[in-house]
């Protein structure tokens, strides 16, 4: 059903526009074929789901997202030594270089959906369709050019700014447009979403998956959060609170095959089994972090290749009773995976991620995965409303929020009387584990204090050449190349 609805293949984006498969190896930015536009609601929907589609890919959340809370210090590659990862270990090192093919793959990657999504906004006014059917999916594409347009912005700065269609007499080589101008459009698109979508609980069980009203506040929320403007970031919360989201009794339940789109989850990407596309290709459906993280030579599940494998620091920071530990982690003495018993042996450091594992007995192949990945949780809003109320000022209306995720996890309130900054550290501490190997964990180092607190973190366990200019990626030299207009970032 997922696969069906959610995510017709480029395909569908091929007959639209004229793009093909080998799209990302040409320019980022390509031409259009207008005749081919869609005419019918059918067709809309069509576009629609091809601009949902690069969020599978492992440019984005099937890989190089989530490889970020490497990059954070979370954790190390591990998977097979030597050069495997390379490129991941070199963004970790801290010695990255504008020939980075991760870079690449972050830069190229939301751009056929950002081509997608103008398309369907430059198209769907004009056409004479159901009104329910048209404001929806140029709500969905509001929102999806919006959190496109935040994954470049987070991560390389200045990016051109291309919110029309590119036709063949257009400028084909852009500038790069300030980031405020970049988050000024984001803002806008979210709202303009807030107003076009529905909510998560009117979509009908072949839609579910769909942006909703309740992923465009949530987004709204952390793109305040990450801008500083904290008032906004609480109100986008607040009304998230209200569409009826909640916490899942249960922490693990948000890494299920069995309780996908939950009552917590706000946004995630939607993969499948049996997807019927090469495992390496863009085209395919099925998830790589079951594959991917599972513990080499384990058996545990299909393919381990021992990617992602946590440090001794970040389980260190874990209380003791917290529930999310063995949820998250494989540690020698945890519970049993599959009836099976982990080794430390199993990773370089003892320790393997296991909240998006799926066993051998239910998947018998590595390329099958139907896991989704979670790309914003009601749990990641809670502590976003609670992170914007102390930096107002508000620390005890804070309190409550972070207790919610702290005593789900089994743990104790946190101790009343903390001062703005030590509340910060307890906050920033919960995202860490609440929301571990989700690639959200780089985004916090970053944004606070414009990156100080990240860096001194990295220094603080031994990666003492981050510095300032690490803290945006470079733009990828094969582009500089290609667009003679493209600027590198300092420092590369």
């Amino acid at each position: 059903m997922k696969r069906k609805i959610l995510y017709i293949t480029f395909i569908a984006c091929t007959l639209m526009c004229g793009c093909s498969d080998d799209f990302l190896d040409k320019q980022p930015l390509d031409t259009i074929n207008t005749a081919n536009y869609p005419k019918t609601a059918e067709e809309l929907i069509s576009v629609v789901n091809g601009a949902y589609q690069p969020l599978q890919w492992p440019k984005l959340y099937n890989l190089r997202m989530w490889s970020t809370d490497i990059v954070a210090g979370n954790s190390i590659v591990g998977a097979g030594g030597g050069t495997d990862g390379i490129e991941t270990q070199n963004l970790s090192n801290f010695v990255t270089q504008p020939d980075n093919a991760g870079v690449l793959d972050l830069w190229r990657g939301p751009w056929p959906g950002i081509l997608m999504t103008n398309i369907v906004l430059e198209t769907a006014p004009n056409l004479t369709i159901d009104e329910d059917i048209r404001d929806r999916s140029m709500g969905e594409a509001y929102f999806l050019r919006a959190h496109y347009y935040f994954i470049l912005a987070r991560f390389f700065g200045d990016v051109p700014l291309v919110i029309t269609p590119v036709h063949s007499d257009d400028d084909l080589l852009p500038a790069r447009t300030s980031v405020d101008q970049v988050y000024q459009q984001i803002i806008s698109d979210l709202l303009m979403a807030t107003e076009l979508l529905p909510t998560k609980n009117s979509y009908a069980a072949q839609d579910v998956g769909r942006a909703s009203k309740g992923a465009a506040y949530g987004l709204l929320a952390k793109v305040y959060l990450t801008l500083g403007d904290y008032q906004e970031a609480v109100n986008a919360a607040t009304m998230v609170e209200s569409l009826g989201y909640a916490l899942n009794a249960d922490y693990s339940m948000n890494f299920s095959v069995d309780n996908e789109n939950s009552q917590e989850s706000i946004f995630e990407v939607q993969y499948a089994s049996d997807g019927g596309y090469d495992f390496w290709s863009n085209e395919n459906q099925a998830s790589w972090t079951s594959p991917f993280m599972g513990p080499r030579g384990s058996n545990f599940v299909g393919g381990a290749y021992g990617w992602n494998q946590p440090t001794e620091e970040f389980i260190n920071q874990y209380e003791t009773g917290d529930l999310r530990k063995q949820v998250t982690v494989l540690y020698q003495g945890c519970p049993s995976f599959d009836s099976k018993e982990y080794q430390a042996e199993y990773s370089y450091t003892g320790y393997n991620v296991r909240k998006f594992l799926v066993p051998l007995s239910a998947i018998p192949s590595y390329d099958n995965s139907p896991l989704n990945f979670p790309i914003l949780r009601y749990a990641d809003v809670i502590l976003i409303k609670a992170e914007a109320l102390n930096e107002l000022g508000d620390t005890s209306l804070a309190y409550p929020y972070v207790n919610m995720i702290r005593n789900r996890a089994g743990l104790s309130d946190l101790s009343v009387g903390l001062s703005q900054s030590d509340f910060r550290k307890a906050v920033l501490k919960e995202r860490r584990l609440e929301l571990a190997f989700e690639g959200q964990r780089w985004f916090d180092l970053i944004r606070v204090q414009e990156g100080q607190y990240g860096l001194d973190f990295l220094h603080s366990i031994g990666k003492s050449n981050a510095s300032e200019k690490h803290l945006l990626f470079p733009i990828p030299q094969i582009e500089l190349d290609r667009n003679p207009n493209l600027t590198q970032n300092p420092g590369y």
